[in-house]
């Protein structure tokens, strides 16, 4: 069974920065598909960045392309979210995913991909809140 843990969310002045950790575990999956998705009250979650693991590509949606990085950190088996220039449209919760394959490239070339993303991933995390004020 495939476990998922975030951890790191938190509270912080916008400009200032973040970061969530994903600690995951029971899966066989040589070379997973991982991602942050983000979503807000009454809101579909949306796939904020995903990674494809061992070497793979990572693609981010607009909102936080040049702010947010995500990697991977195989010896620990975790998916790193480093959030800098943060913002309070950043307010939501953040859950972090993974899935054997994710979403293909078909998908990923849409031109708003991750409000598709979620339908790619089985596995969920509890999330973890971040809320970031003005």
């Amino acid at each position: 069974q495939v476990h998922l843990v975030e951890s790191g969310g938190g509270s912080v002045q916008a400009g200032g920065s973040l970061t969530l950790s994903c600690q995951f575990s029971g899966h066989s999956y040589s070379n997973p598909c991982l991602g942050w998705f983000r979503q807000y009250p009454g809101k579909e979650r949306e796939a904020v960045a995903i990674i494809h693991t061992g070497g793979g590509s990572s693609h981010y949606a607009d909102s936080v392309k040049d702010r947010f990085t995500i990697s991977e950190d195989n010896v620990n088996n975790m998916v790193i979210l480093q959030m800098n220039s943060l913002n309070p449209e950043d307010t939501a919760m953040y859950y972090c995913a993974a899935d054997s394959e994710g979403p293909g490239p078909g998908l990923l070339s849409g031109e708003t991909w991750w409000t598709q993303a979620q339908k790619s991933f089985n596995y969920w995390g509890q999330g973890t809140q971040v809320t970031v004020f003005s």
